[in-house]
């Protein structure tokens, strides 16, 4: 059974699962006003992996029978600097939910709540691949600067991705 405590901190991370996935369609609205339409489609796949992601973590809570609220989600911000910003802002954020993950993943240890560890420990690993992805993207776009062909390049690499749900 999951500890008072852990079941808040879990449903806490649920809401800031969607929150990420509402942060990400603002920067999918972003990339689409300013015409980088194959960024716009990278941040909307993002949407929908942090959609599954949270998915994932409300049937863990209904599978153990955690009595789930689903508090409001915050507004988010739909302005950014540059393509290179929101990107930036895309790492950050990434970096953030790694330390929760990493909270979350001490509480469960401290609770001797192994299922409840192991759930998170996909979601860490997760964290991994999804902040060395970002910063690639961010490395390639340094690269070219304000190359309006580097940046067009880049776009249209990033309109290639394609939705494969990670919790499958």
């Amino acid at each position: 059974m999951i500890s008072k405590e852990l079941q808040e901190a879990l449903i806490e991370q649920l809401n800031k699962e969607y929150h990420s996935a509402y942060i990400y369609l603002g920067m999918s609205a972003y990339c689409s006003k300013e015409g980088f339409n194959g960024a716009s489609n990278w941040f909307l796949i993002q949407y929908q992996e942090e959609v599954a992601h949270g998915m994932k973590l409300f049937k863990y809570l209904e599978d153990q029978d955690v009595e789930i609220k689903l508090p409001s989600i915050d507004e988010v911000k739909v302005e950014y600097k540059s393509l290179l910003d929101v990107f930036k802002k895309s790492l950050a954020h990434e970096q953030k939910m790694s330390k929760n993950l990493n909270v979350l993943s001490d509480l469960a240890m401290k609770d001797k709540d192994h299922a409840t560890y192991n759930l998170l420990q996909w979601y860490v690993t997760e964290q991994v691949e999804e902040e060395a992805t970002v910063k690639e993207i961010i490395d390639h776009i340094k690269l070219v600067g304000d190359n309006g062909y580097g940046l067009y390049t880049i776009d249209k690499e990033l309109g290639a991705r394609v939705f494969n749900d990670p919790t499958a």
